[in-house]
């Protein structure tokens, strides 16, 4: 079982008026049951969503906690992949080579991801070695990430050389930033920015998913603030090419195709 640790203002975004945990007649009801419990969601079963029903859904499907709206209804879902993407090396560490990794820093150790979302760039930090704790500030978003968690620590290779997950922590970043007693190397920021590109259809549905749960990001600024102040060495923001940079100037900036990785390194002194 993986810790979530949910602090006070677990519910301070308002009830989710759009969600429901969905029991499609399978398995146990137990764990749906709990689940709608915990975030204060009703439990309705396959004949009570009907085809015009606007409802965002939890709901496990082939071992995975799934997040759907009407059109994943009928095309399985979105989860939080644990596997590596494409691209990646499955060894594990993998090499520290990409742009994210030189963002990172080789000689980092600690990572605070502290804009979770779908968990892919954690999980990435993660496989190259580096030690991650994740922050998500949505509820809904930390029931599937530490499903994915849970995933990942039974993977043979995870059993294998006897690692355990990120640690995951459901909570406001800023407030939680702000009581560290021991400060991470890096503290990684990916913030929502307005789109300007066309997306892939998963992309698309996945970001519109988040957005529909977490909203905005109008407090971006007030967490990079914190950030730098709780960082030891650096912070790390992950932006579309297009954006202007969150901190002001940076230190430094790794580009790809369509991103980039502006780095800001705390003074050593």
């Amino acid at each position: 079982m993986i810790p979530v640790i949910a602090p006070d203002c677990r519910n301070d975004r308002g009830p989710f008026e759009k969600l429901a945990v969905l029991y499609e007649g399978q398995g146990d009801v137990l764990p749906f049951r709990q689940l709608a419990e915990r975030l204060a969601v009703p439990l309705v079963s396959s004949a009570d969503v009907g085809s015009d029903d606007e409802r965002l859904f939890l709901s496990w499907r082939e071992g995975c906690l799934k997040l759907l709206d009407q059109e994943l209804l009928k095309k399985g879902g979105l989860f939080v992949e644990v596997d590596p993407r494409q691209g990646e090396q499955r060894s594990w560490p993998a090499p520290k080579q990409n742009i994210l990794a030189q963002a990172i820093g080789r000689k980092t150790r600690t990572v605070i991801d502290a804009t979770a979302g779908w968990g892919q760039d954690s999980l990435a930090i993660f496989r190259m070695g580096y030690e991650v704790r994740c922050l998500e500030r949505s509820p809904v978003m930390g029931e599937l990430l530490a499903d994915g968690f849970r995933r990942l620590a039974g993977l043979d290779w995870m059993r294998r050389l006897n690692l355990e997950p990120p640690e995951l922590v459901v909570g406001d970043a800023i407030a939680f930033l702000a009581e560290l007693t021991l400060r991470p190397d890096c503290i990684y920021l990916d913030p929502m920015f307005p789109p300007k590109r066309k997306k892939s259809a998963l992309t698309r549905k996945s970001m519109a998913l988040l957005h529909d749960l977490v909203g905005d990001d109008p407090d971006k600024e007030a967490l990079f603030a914190a950030a730098f102040k709780a960082a030891g060495k650096r912070v790390v923001v992950k932006s579309p090419d297009y954006a202007e940079p969150l901190g002001g100037k940076p230190s430094e900036s790794f580009r790809g195709k369509l991103l980039r990785y502006d780095v800001y390194l705390k003074d050593s002194n």
